[in-house]
């Protein structure tokens, strides 16, 4: 096995390279915000369905809301590569918007602009509680190597492990209650309805799977650092290797 996944007899707390209380939830808030983007991050994935639904309320014209949202979410991105920000979640905006503004216009219908991203909500709602399920917690698949500790919390460190499952199942009903809201009224409401609640929808429900889950990674035991563990075992491999070389000098 390697220092990544392989058993100790070590308490976790006393771990040396595990950082303290504060430093762990001060660790937990910046991976969260690192991994999911933050306020700014969830925000910027609103504009463009903001600005789609409010165009088509006006207008109701498809055309002209669908290219509205394209062209914000593209501007979004070029702000974030001119401040050198990083881009990977204003890309993944980008890539929805393309996908729900692809579908409608093949569609002509404007819900259809909503379609994909909710799709893709109900089946990651869906991983997230069956991955808690089987064992292997998508939280702990994503922050692990955020954290430095990879896979080590599934064998070394089963207080994580029962952190990253109570949060994956948090993430996963959460999704999978948006969208039990969501669904019906895309099968029975107008688009100006579904494209209003989706947009009051965005922004709580992350909030609190992310509230939840720095709740239960806060409590947890710190994160052991395998890269750490690693680096050290090579210094002292070659330490060993020199004190040999120096040995066989010697003789």
């Amino acid at each position: 096995m390697t220092s990544v996944d392989k058993p100790t007899d070590q308490t976790v707390g006393e771990h040396p390279d595990a950082p303290d209380g504060t430093d762990t939830k001060a660790l937990t808030q910046a991976a969260l915000f690192d991994a999911f983007g933050g306020i700014r991050g969830t925000v910027e994935t609103m504009v463009p369905g903001l600005l789609f639904v409010l165009i088509y309320t006006i207008n109701k014209d498809l055309h002209s809301a669908a290219i509205a949202a394209l062209g914000v979410a593209l501007l979004l991105v070029v702000v974030r590569l001119v401040r050198r920000d990083t881009v990977k979640h204003a890309f993944s905006g980008v890539f929805g918007v393309a996908f729900g503004v692809a579908f409608a216009m093949f569609t002509g219908n404007a819900k259809d602009f909503y379609l994909p991203g909710m799709i893709y909500g109900t089946g990651l709602g869906a991983a997230f509680f069956l991955s808690a399920l089987v064992g292997y917690p998508l939280l702990g698949l994503l922050l692990g190597p955020v954290f430095r500790e990879n896979l080590s919390w599934r064998t070394r460190n089963p207080g994580r492990k029962k952190a990253y499952t109570k949060a994956s199942l948090a993430w996963g009903l959460v999704f999978l209650a948006k969208y039990a809201i969501l669904f019906p009224l895309y099968w029975w409401g107008d688009t100006e309805q579904l494209g209003w609640v989706l947009i009051a929808l965005k922004l709580p429900p992350m909030v609190l799977a992310v509230y939840f889950t720095w709740i239960f990674l806060a409590k947890a035991p710190p994160p052991i650092d395998v890269f750490a563990e690693m680096e050290a075992e090579e210094r002292a491999e070659e330490e060993r290797k020199a004190a040999a070389e120096r040995q066989q000098r010697q003789a």
